[in-house]
Order: C-alpha cells, then structure tokens, then sequence
C-alpha cells in the first residue's frame, strides 16, 4: 500500500486494515491462465498526480501533466449533457508527460510502466521523446524518467 506524505490514501482505494494488511504479506499467490489482474491497485500515473497535488499545496513544486493533443473530429449528442467523442486523432506527436518548475529549475519526465523487474527497454521511448528530453537537458533543466 502507497500513502502520501499528507497521509491520505487515493480518492478510490478504502483503508486497509491491520488484520487485512497482515493476511496479503502472507498470503500466496498462483497465476493462472485466464485470471485478469488488470485492477492491480493504484496506476503509477494515479500516484504521480497524488504526489504532484501534495508539491503544490506544500509549495514545494509545480507540477503538471501535460495534455496529450487531440482534433475531435465526431462527436454524438445521445443527450444534451452528455457528449460522447467516437472520433479523434493526435494532432502531433506528444513529448513526455509531465512538465513543472521546482526551486526555479524546470522539470520534465517520462513516466512509463512496467511489469518486467529486471530490464526496461529502450524502445519504449519515441525518438521525439529523446529529442525533447535532450533539448530540455540543453538549457539546464531538470530531466528523468519514472517507472
């Protein structure tokens, strides 16, 4: 279980208790074919955020994610409160996900999850990817990649 420094838990996980937390650390665990274990917990992105909210209340940091560039092109209208987009396309290649300012230093990361504990391969980055993060490296800001 990650909590934050603020002590606060996200919004859509309940409290663990003690007697909950002591049955996981011995429980065992068997994969099998067919069992989806999609809803893992907490995204790494989902903790990102968390921690991004606590550096901006504390002043500490300003941190954001940077919106992923989209053209809508189809859009229903079921009801008139409730748009629903069934068509778009990126509008140009996105460069990392979050960008901010810490201590008057610029900040930009990659954050990219993973399964595999024992490698992290490279060619999980897009070349536009590098170049941003090189280009941001070049005027002294402050670049690294979480997973």
């Amino acid at each position: 279980m990650v909590k934050y420094p603020s002590g606060s838990l996200a919004a859509f996980r309940k409290p663990v208790t003690k007697k909950e937390e002591h049955a996981t650390v011995h429980r065992s665990y068997k994969h099998r074919k067919g069992v989806n274990f999609s809803d893992r917990g907490m995204t790494l992105e989902q903790q990102i955020n968390e921690s991004n909210k606590y550096y901006l209340m504390g002043e500490i940091a300003v941190v954001h994610k940077k919106p992923t560039p989209i053209q809508i092109v189809k859009v229903d209208y079921p009801k008139r409160s409730k748009a629903v987009i069934r068509e778009a396309y990126f509008r140009q290649a996105s460069t990392t996900d979050y960008n901010g300012v810490y201590k008057g230093y610029y900040l930009d990361f990659e954050a990219k999850e993973t399964r595999n504990k024992t490698n992290f391969p490279l060619k999980n980055f897009h070349d536009h990817q590098i170049f941003h993060l090189d280009e941001c490296l070049k005027q002294q800001g402050i670049c690294f990649i979480l997973r």
